[in-house]
């Protein structure tokens, strides 16, 4: 690649993108084709429903009585639900991703048990927090209900977790609930909406991004001319593309990122918009496992996530960059390269056993690409090639000859 700042205007760039969004949008047809089709495994699946707050109400209601009537048994009472932890219960369905199958393997949370009774027990309590906000008709984020007793619930992991665990076993989104998470993720570019409470956001007006959405689902009049929507890994680099003008190298676009590990807002964000207005989504991430892992969780979800899935994937995300091979290719200096610790090379090799690497050859090659020669590389390292090569040059480039797996 010449280290020259590529023309991107006109509609001679963008050809090879109108050319992807025109297989992707007869992908999308023939995916969901195969999805009415195929109505005896769906049933099988666990998918999210959406309900009003007196069905929600219900639905807590319902665990209440359950656990009264055991007690009244002369039972020990129990809360169960599919066990997020294990792979026994995921199925990979590449038009949707990683998929929960229904009671393949449970989680028990017992009261008679030494070794669950304190998670029982914080789980009844924001089982009653919940019920409170739903018969109060507000919100509150997750933090929100840490705050409530920060020493009873100990740290915040636990109430992500349990919120996670209740979503699952009652099957309907954390939002009915009433409850949300804050969101870490930040988007920027052509793309405006109003949020749940009517608040107008225009994020062509905001030059350092807009925090993501924290009820995703509450978004509407959302609209868009962008041609392409660029998922960035790292916050440090989604600035820095700002600072060097990329909105306005690739215009109309739209830019996006979770900050690393992706939250569940930044996801559900990425569906929203990759749903709504039908054109490609790119992922743009670190050559190293961690990259890879975060892309795969943007495209196919994760396993603990995996009974949302169907509003978190975008399965016909590309890989735009930055590719182990390319290390190689654009002469990346050897003190910008990172030696690949054994943790790498353990990521490597689960990554390669995932259920959805058969249908990615060039993944695979890319990671065993990365195991032989023994290093990884950070997207910052092609500034070392030139400070804006990644702006002016790199992507530009890679979009415009459509060089994307």
């Amino acid at each position: 690649m010449a280290n020259s700042r590529l023309e991107t205007s006109g509609e001679d760039f963008w050809l090879q993108v109108d050319a992807l969004k025109k297989d992707l949008n007869a992908l999308n047809r023939v995916e969901e084709l195969h999805k009415l089709v195929n109505v005896e495994s769906r049933e099988a699946i666990i998918q999210l429903k959406d309900c009003t707050r007196e069905e929600a109400l219900k639905k807590l209601e319902k665990v209440t009585e359950e656990l009264i009537y055991t007690i009244c048994n002369g039972d020990a009472p129990f809360l169960s639900s599919n066990n997020r932890t294990s792979w026994k219960n995921i199925r990979f369905n590449p038009c949707v991703g990683l998929e929960m199958v229904d009671h393949k393997s449970a989680s028990y949370l017992k009261f008679e048990s030494i070794n669950s009774i304190g998670k029982f027990a914080t789980t009844i309590r924001i089982l009653s927090i919940c019920q409170n906000l739903l018969q109060e008709d507000r919100f509150a984020t997750k933090r929100d209900v840490y705050y409530t007793d920060t020493v009873f619930f100990g740290n915040q992991n636990v109430v992500d977790d349990i919120v996670d665990n209740l979503s699952c076993m009652l099957e309907v989104p954390r939002h009915s609930l009433r409850i949300l998470a804050s969101s870490k993720g930040l988007i920027s570019g052509h793309v405006r909406y109003r949020e749940y409470d009517g608040t107008y956001v225009d994020c062509t007006c905001l030059t350092r991004g807009v925090a993501v959405s924290s009820h995703v689902d509450g978004i509407y009049d959302l609209y868009s001319d962008a041609k392409v929507v660029l998922v960035v890994e790292k916050e440090a680099t989604y600035h820095r593309l700002l600072d060097d003008g990329l909105l306005e190298k690739l215009n109309p676009c739209i830019m996006i990122t979770g900050k690393g590990y992706p939250d569940v807002n930044t996801r559900q964000m990425v569906h929203r918009l990759w749903c709504t207005l039908h054109v490609p989504v790119m992922a743009l991430v670190d050559a190293d496992p961690h990259g890879i892992e975060i892309l795969s969780v943007y495209k196919y979800g994760s396993k603990a996530l995996s009974f949302n899935v169907h509003d978190l994937t975008v399965p016909t995300i590309r890989w735009l960059g930055v590719w182990p091979s390319e290390v190689d290719r654009l002469s990346i200096p050897e003190h910008v390269r990172i030696p690949l610790t054994e943790r790498d090379r353990s990521k490597c090799h689960a990554l390669l056993k995932r259920p959805f690497m058969d249908s990615h050859p060039a993944w695979r090659q890319e990671i065993e690409h990365m195991l032989t020669k023994g290093y990884k590389a950070e997207m910052q390292a092609l500034s070392t090639i030139a400070t804006s090569f990644l702006s002016d040059t790199y992507i530009a480039l890679k979009i415009r000859n459509g060089r994307w797996i």
